[in-house]
């Protein structure tokens, strides 16, 4: 967890913005300061911008399309983005659009990204999700991501779950398919996310780096 820059992305729905969220408060709990940046184009309706007044209160600059959370929502990255690149005295979180379709976006800050190497590119899998319940699935959806957005994933967050229905055995079985992506992939497992309600049932299991309950973000 030393790097400036963290990206997250992965498939629709598999709770890219909740890890983003929490992993920038983590971020600044550690005393670093950091910013947030939804690149979010594609879904309007669960986004970064859902948590601005606890991130204001944290004390993290979050940087969002102008139009968010508003009747009117036009594709358009605002200028404020560039700052992340430009002032590297901060540490940064980058919330991807999903799919390919949301990469793209990101795509226009390869060069900056690449050019420093100071980043994790996180794909965050949920293999209870249609289309990646599988981690040969979940491969394809890195694939289009990567291409779409010319920047190579570097980590693999397991963030498994079924929402308030999740259980400590859904939790174990989703490890299977994560430990399968992790080797067919060649990347590492950067940490498993739970919910914090049954973390202590499952943290002998395998590692968890996320344990503390930074925000508690409910998703429709």
């Amino acid at each position: 967890m030393g790097k400036r820059i963290y990206i997250i992305a992965g498939h629709y729905g598999s709770g890219k913005t909740n890890i983003a969220v929490n992993l920038a408060l983590k971020l600044r709990k550690e005393g670093k300061e950091d910013k947030i940046a939804d690149l979010d184009i594609v879904n309007p309706y669960f986004r970064t911008k859902d948590s601005a007044d606890v991130l204001e209160k944290a004390g993290i600059e979050l940087i969002s399309p102008h139009f968010a959370n508003t009747n009117v929502d036009l594709p358009a990255l605002p200028p404020e983005t560039y700052s992340i690149f430009q002032n590297k005295n901060f540490s940064a979180v980058i919330d991807v659009g999903g799919d390919d379709r949301g990469a793209y976006a990101l795509g226009r800050y390869a060069p900056y990204i690449l050019e420093e190497n100071n980043f994790e590119m996180c794909f965050v899998a949920n293999f209870y999700r249609p289309l990646t319940k599988t981690a040969e699935e979940a491969i394809e959806v890195m694939r289009e991501i990567e291409a779409a957005c010319g920047i190579k994933f570097t980590a693999i967050i397991n963030n498994s779950n079924l929402g308030s229905e999740t259980a400590k055995e859904d939790i174990l079985a989703s490890n299977i398919q994560a430990e399968r992506l992790r080797e067919i992939s060649s990347l590492p497992i950067l940490f498993n996310s739970v919910r914090a309600d049954i973390s202590e049932e499952i943290e002998d299991s395998f590692p968890l780096n996320l344990q503390e309950k930074y925000y508690d973000i409910k998703e429709n």
